[in-house]
Order: C-alpha cells, then sequence, then structure tokens
C-alpha cells in the first residue's frame, strides 16, 4: 500500500528537511523505550518497510496501520530509552515518520535518529498537543503551530541538520572525498 505524501512545501522528505510539513500528530507519553518503538523479536529485520509494520506492536497497535508519510511523533520526556538499537527510529522512518518532537530525548537514540536520517526536536510544550491533532511543522522557523498555537522548536545544530538533509549518515559520508592517510602525503 503507498503511503499518501502531506508535505506543503513539495519538497521530497526523504531528499530534504527543510520547508514546512503538515500531518498528524502522534501523542506519546514519557519514556517510551526502544522495546516499545521495535520489539525485541523483529531485530532480524532490517528493511525499514518491514520494521514499520511492526512499530508499536503490543503498545499501540494502529500505529503502524495509521501512520502516512508526514505525520509526526509528539512525546514526553526521555524519548527512545532503553537499547541503543538503531532498529527503533529505522521502524519509525519506515512508517513514514521523519520528525519526532519531544521535550527531551535518550542520548543514543536522538544519535541514531539523526544517523537514519531523522529529525529529533525538542520542545518544552508537548504536553499541550493532543493525539490525532493535525500539526503544521515550519523547520526553518523552528515552529510547530497546533490549533492556531505556535510551540517554539529548540535549534538543531547545522552539522546534525546537514546530516540529517543527506538521508543519514551513511549517505552524508559518501559525499566526502577519500581522506588523505599519512601514508599518502608522505609519497
Amino acid at each position: 500500500m503507498a503511503r499518501k505524501s502531506r508535505v506543503k512545501s513539495g519538497r521530497n522528505v526523504e531528499q530534504a528537511t527543510p520547508g514546512v510539513l503538515t500531518g498528524r500528530a502522534w501523542r506519546f507519553g514519557d519514556d517510551v523505550d526502544t522495546d516499545a518503538i521495535i520489539p525485541g523479536r523483529f531485530l532480524r529485520l532490517y528493511d525499514p518497510a518491514e520494521l514499520a509494520k511492526h512499530a508499536f506492536e503490543g503498545t499501540r497497535d494502529d500505529f503502524a496501520k495509521g501512520a502516512m508519510e508526514g505525520d509526526l511523533i509528539v512525546a514526553g520526556r526521555n524519548f527512545g530509552c532503553g537499547s541503543s538499537r538503531e532498529h527503533a527510529p529505522l521502524a519509525l522512518k519506515g512508517a513514514g515518520i521523519r520528525v519526532i518532537v519531544a521535550e527531551s530525548f535518550a542520548r543514543i537514540f536522538y544519535r541514531n535518529a539523526i544517523n537514519s536520517g531523522m529529525l529529533p526536536l525538542v520542545c518544552t510544550a508537548t504536553r499541550e498537543i493532543r493525539d490525532g491533532q493535525t500539526a503544521e511543522l515550519d523547520l526553518e522557523g523552528r515552529i510547530l503551530t497546533v490549533d492556531g498555537k505556535r510551540y517554539d522548536l529548540e535549534p538543531v545544530p547545522a552539522f546534525l541538520r546537514e546530516i540529517v538533509d543527506a538521508g543519514g549518515l551513511v549517505e552524508y559520508a559518501r559525499g566526502f572525498s577519500e581522506v588523505t592517510t599519512c601514508r599518502d602525503a608522505m609519497m
């Protein structure tokens, strides 16, 4: 089943994050751990589309069936806590999620999300946002608007946005030429 894109800027979310995104807010609470995002029994899968079929299985079964390209996750504190599995952001990316807005993130999940090409954004007022509301995210202006109310987002360092915009760390690294080694310099 193809996912419908709701990207207002006309840009492909897979390729870049700038612009304005509009999507459904999937609301989660505090301390959402990676075992809830993708249960351990699916760690043998590596394809994001296959992982997405099992995202939040057993904890929120409507997510895998209902998430669409352009939707975003809105969560409380410590999103992505637990194990360091990189399958968690891959499962969300496979479900069409490109942005997660939370009060805070587990450190390893934050970097795994960026390395996978997803953008984790910090907003201290996520508790006011309800599940199912339509959210408009202005990435350049760092503003999340829900039902006419505007929420400020903390800035993301430019070098991390470059990794996300490239599609993740591997794609970002592919953009560099071979690094000269000491041995090569001496020849």
